[in-house]
């Protein structure tokens, strides 16, 4: 069995690459990184270091690598032949592996069973997004044979993977907590082998749990740590007035998650209060700035903090944590972020309900909009 993942970083190799290897696939990286390549062309192996309760050491080995900006022609050729296609690049990159996918398929032998493709991302349904930059590449009289050679499977993904040491290498430190739940209902017959991954006839509960719970705690952290003058994660969660905050928003999302997938609501608090654990592992040495870092995309309609707050106003709830978490977002200024530098660009040139419209993608009908207008004026001291 094969798989060629796009996105040869930390997560690649310690989360989605590592449960590829241990599944019993060769695992064919594919990024525009040249050092990293390189490197992992000159290296028989690599270690995965998980931290924390039940943790395991591992050795990946038997992979390849592959430049996908300069070995196009060798990553589709792999593509055509592969079992499976994951991607941990981002939700803004899947824009720029789709073409080789779409190529891909487009050489791959009718005989075949279908390709599973699923783009592993911090977003809702972001193997959707995939697919429709995939079509983009094929014209329409081709795509009903082309997707008909593809399994486009939705994903959930949670594992903390900071920032590494400088002298690590290909080394890879992680959390030992892990969660990957992929849709079974886009296989059929034919769901692939992947012992570590859970597979699930409704993701969204799963994919709406993890991304308003984990991905909404840790960038509420992140962004009153900030303020807070703090470093790292961990230090953020000494901080009482941080761990408030995100008590608070945790609530919120926590009310909704409840009442939308009636989940029990002792286990989601157990849940929430598991991943203010996870998140204070002094081990992992992860930083605010890391976690912070592109507070315009998670800032938008779909994600961690417009998402569940939208959801909320619609149902007549004013989401008052979720919003101090939006302006504490708001203030995350940091230099070497572009994301960041271009918000305080923003907050500086443009109106409060320009930003609403444009970051947070709300219609002026919406109820959250004048709410997240006037959060957006507090930040710019109007």
């Amino acid at each position: 069995m094969k798989a060629i993942h796009f996105g040869a970083g930390n997560i690649g190799r310690g989360f989605v690459g590592l449960l590829l290897h241990e599944a019993g696939y060769e695992v064919v990286f594919a990024d525009v990184n040249s050092t990293l390549i390189d490197a992992l062309h000159a290296a028989p192996s690599y270690e995965v270091h998980e931290m924390g309760e039940g943790a395991r050491q591992h050795t990946v080995q038997g992979f390849r690598a592959i430049n996908s900006a300069t070995d196009t022609e060798a990553l589709i050729e792999e593509i055509a032949t592969a079992d499976v296609v994951t991607t941990a690049v981002g939700p803004n990159i899947l824009k720029f592996v789709a073409p080789v996918i779409a190529a891909g398929l487009a050489r791959r032998p009718a005989s075949l069973p279908r390709l599973a493709v699923m783009a592993c991302e911090n977003a809702i349904n972001a193997t959707d997004l995939l697919a429709e930059h995939v079509h983009s590449h094929v014209t329409g009289a081709d795509w009903p044979v082309l997707s008909a050679r593809a399994a486009f499977a939705n994903t959930a993904v949670d594992r903390i993977v900071p920032n590494q040491a400088a002298d690590a290498g290909l080394t890879v430190t992680v959390e030992a907590f892990y969660e990957w739940v992929i849709e079974r209902g886009a296989f059929g017959d034919e769901v692939p082998v992947i012992p570590g991954a859970t597979f699930v006839d409704n993701l969204e509960p799963y994919i709406e749990r993890k991304l308003f719970t984990v991905n909404t705690g840790h960038a509420t952290i992140a962004y009153f740590g900030s303020q807070a003058g703090v470093t790292t994660i961990a230090e953020a969660l000494d901080v009482a007035s941080v761990v408030a905050a995100a008590r608070s928003v945790l609530e919120e999302t926590s009310a909704l998650l409840v009442d939308k997938h009636g989940l029990d609501e002792a286990a989601q608090r157990a849940y929430r209060e598991k991943i203010l654990v996870r998140f204070s592992n002094p081990a992992l040495l992860d930083t605010v700035e890391r976690v912070g870092r592109q507070p315009l995309r998670k800032l938008s309609r779909n994600e961690r903090f417009i998402g569940p707050a939208a959801e909320l106003a619609e149902s007549g709830t004013t989401p008052v944590a979720l919003l101090a978490a939006v302006g504490a977002a708001l203030r995350f200024n940091i230099a070497a972020d572009e994301q960041s530098v271009e918000l305080q660009r923003m907050l500086r040139a443009e109106s409060a309900e320009h930003i609403a419209r444009q970051v947070c993608g709300l219609e002026e009908a919406h109820p959250l909009f004048p709410l997240v207008v006037l959060e957006v004026r507090h930040v710019q001291g109007l």
